[in-house]
Parts: C-alpha cells; structure tokens; sequence
C-alpha cells in the first residue's frame, strides 16, 4: 500500500505550491518510542487537520489557513474560512485530497537553537513552532528533512479513516496512488536552497544517509 506523510494541511499546501522545503520533526506519541523515524525515501504527503493551530502559521501565510480548507471534503458542508482564520477547531474531513508526493533530498539533526531560527525562510511556521518542536524532549536532537515535492496531475481523493488520527508521522494508504508528475521548484530554484539549508545546518549537525 502507498506511504504517506502526515502534516498539516496548511503544510501541505505549502510543500505543493513551492512555499516550503522542509519539515521539523522530533516524533508524535503514537511513534515507536515516541521518536521520529526517517523510515521511507519516497511517500505521498497526507493534509490533516489535526491540532493545526492558526497561531503557529507566519502572519504572511494566515491566508493560506483559508485555501487549505480545499484539501478536505466534509460530507455536512466544508467548515467556514472564517473559523479557520479564527482557530476555531475544526473538526477532521470525511476524505481528503492527496495533491503532492515528495521525496527525501537530505536529512539532518540539529541541537542548536540558532540553527532552527536559520531556517524560518524556509517554511511557513511561526519561530514559536519551531522552538516548541526544538525544546520538546530537549535531549534529543531535532530532525530536518529537506523535502523534493511534486504536484500530481489530478489530486486523488482518499477516505479518512480512523487508523489515520492521532500525532503519527507515517500512515498506509488504502488506495493506489501514482507516483507522477513535475518538481513543484525547478532544478535551480531547489538547488540553490537545498544549499543554503545545508549551510544553516553545516556547524550543528551529522548529516543522516538517505
């Protein structure tokens, strides 16, 4: 069955559209010892709803919150922009709409905190998401994927079902989906920053083999 990873659907939303290039990760309680796990090289990114909090997306981006509503579909009738942009909780969707895939391009581990505020441009999370993914289990460093996303040709629709909640990295998708379509940043565009990422990175880490 395909593998997806869990994010935000703002996230998400993000990584498709060339916003983002990276996602922070130190692990969710439903982790094997609650530690993140780089664990595929190659997977669809799944847009959840789960404990997105308006609060920790960059003024900048808040209108993004809006148009993420696009990746669920609710059978009583799609939550309005207004909660979202109001941090209403908002409950999960009865399908959601797989638009993107991404494969690894590097990982890293950091413990310096100068680091994780490097990487702002890179992402479309307040500093304070970052530090709160930083400082949880502070003895263990911070993992930083740099993701290669691509856009699908048609976004495949995918039933929510109850094995996917919870604070999980990784979920198994009950479909096939295709493994097709463009680089959402030209060769150039994700070079150049694929660099810049690995300079922040260069004086506080090991790189991890992928």
């Amino acid at each position: 069955m395909p593998i997806a990873f869990k994010e935000w659907a703002v996230t998400v939303r993000a990584l498709a559209e060339g916003e983002q290039l990276l996602t922070l990760r130190k692990g969710g309680v439903r982790e094997p010892d609650k530690h993140f796990q780089l664990e595929h090289d190659r997977f669809f990114l799944y847009p959840t709803f789960d404990h997105q909090r308006t609060d920790l997306v960059r003024e900048s981006h808040r209108p993004e919150l809006a148009r993420a509503l696009e990746e669920g579909v609710w059978s009583d009738g799609e939550p309005s922009a207004a909660a979202m942009l109001r941090g209403v909780h908002i409950s999960q969707p009865d399908r959601v709409r797989i638009r993107a895939w991404a494969e690894v391009a590097a990982h890293y581990t950091i413990t310096d905190r100068r680091a994780v505020d490097a990487l702002t441009p890179f992402h479309v999370w307040t500093s304070d998401y970052a530090e709160q993914r930083f400082d949880w289990k502070r003895r263990h460093p911070l993992h930083v994927v740099v993701l290669r996303t691509h856009r699908i040709p048609r976004p495949v629709t995918v039933k929510v079902r109850d094995e996917y909640g919870g604070c999980r990295s990784w979920l198994e998708i009950t479909r096939d989906l295709p493994f097709e379509g463009t680089p959402v940043l030209s060769d150039e565009e994700f070079e150049r920053a694929s660099e810049e990422i690995a300079a922040i990175a260069a004086g506080d880490r090991q790189p991890v083999l992928v």
